[in-house]
């Protein structure tokens, strides 16, 4: 269930004054008229304009409370939040590239993709790189579960090419698993190196194993 007190950055308890000021200034801020109809702020002026149209309304928004806060205590739950995977399929990009994100949380009931804010558990998002910061473009996916009040995050950068570089097809990033305290970059490339050397030290062993039983 969407929150749509979160989509225009107000507390649940926001006054109607607060929600107002709160809209102008966010719309003012996404507006595509404003940001080259990049699909991105269009997105996001849309989830402002919906959650605007419902929280003015006092009706519409008792009845979104009440069915909100339902939604809260039927579906949360004391189990640790966790990220299972979240993956960009390019790892380096020119500005105007679309990347392509896809992640899967478990036992969160906030989910967070920054810059672009609020997603469902799991899911997939499309967005056109328009700026790089430094030659970065940084991802970071939040999972929270509000009821204990735990978070976990993982990120992702893109690194900008540079005039005359090539990205390889296989280029990927990709965080996978449960138990990894910290976030993992793997490339296919980076596979087939971790499998190389793990043949090197199997053999070596072996050997020694040979020439100590010798």
């Amino acid at each position: 269930m969407k929150d749509y007190y979160y989509f225009l950055g107000v507390k649940h308890n926001a006054t109607d004054d607060d929600i107002r000021k709160a809209y102008r200034k966010l719309s003012l801020k996404y507006h595509p008229d404003k940001n080259d109809n990049d699909p991105f702020f269009e997105a996001r002026f849309r989830e402002i304009q919906e959650a605007y149209d419902l929280l003015s309304n006092p009706e519409n928004r008792r009845i979104y409370d009440d069915n909100f806060g339902h939604h809260q205590r039927l579906f949360r739950n004391e189990q640790p939040p966790y990220i299972r995977s979240f993956s960009s399929s390019k790892i380096r990009a020119r500005k105007g590239d679309i990347i392509h994100l896809n992640w899967q949380t478990h036992n969160a009931d906030l989910v967070k993709i920054l810059p672009f804010g609020l997603e469902k558990a799991y899911g997939e998002r499309s967005f056109k790189i328009t700026d790089f910061k430094d030659g970065q473009f940084h991802v970071v996916l939040q999972a929270t579960n509000t009821l204990i009040n735990k978070s976990v995050v993982k990120g992702i950068t893109i690194v900008e090419l540079l005039h005359g570089e090539e990205a390889n097809e296989d280029e990927s990033q990709v965080f996978q698993g449960t138990d990894q305290p910290t976030f993992t970059n793997f490339t296919k490339r980076n596979n087939r190196k971790v499998l190389f050397w793990g043949l090197v030290i199997i053999m070596l062993f072996t050997f020694l194993k040979t020439c100590i039983s010798g």
